[in-house]
């Protein structure tokens, strides 16, 4: 590649995009709707886009990687929003690997986001 890329923004399908959207601000993302069925979730400089589209084998294969500074934390702070109970996800507290640590949590509509930090 010849050139500075920008950003990256995957985009990922939604179930109930209103549960999904709700989801995704409890989790701490700033949300910018772009249309009634397309919006933007922002953390920092990192973002992705939520669509009110779904597909069951899409979804369900879809994997996201974010990189926290300390994975500890970040599975106790998941912890404490109580998504588990709120939303009925899944969430998986810290493994620590060879490469580095990670927890996981699938969101509303079957996406797994893996919260990781890589080893130095």
């Amino acid at each position: 590649m010849n050139h500075k890329a920008i950003s990256i923004r995957p985009f990922i399908g939604a179930k109930d995009f209103e549960i999904s959207r709700n989801f995704y601000r409890d989790l701490g993302f700033e949300e910018g709707v772009l249309d009634s069925k397309f919006s933007v979730f922002k953390t920092g400089d990192l973002a992705f886009y939520l669509q009110d589209y779904y597909d069951k084998s899409w979804n369900e294969n879809t994997m996201i990687f974010l990189e926290v500074e300390d994975v500890d934390y970040y599975y106790n702070h998941l912890l404490a929003l109580n998504l588990t109970k709120k939303y009925g996800v899944k969430l998986t507290p810290t493994v620590h690997l060879d490469w580095g640590s990670e927890c996981f949590l699938h969101d509303p509509s079957g996406v797994l986001w893996h919260f990781g930090k890589f080893n130095k």
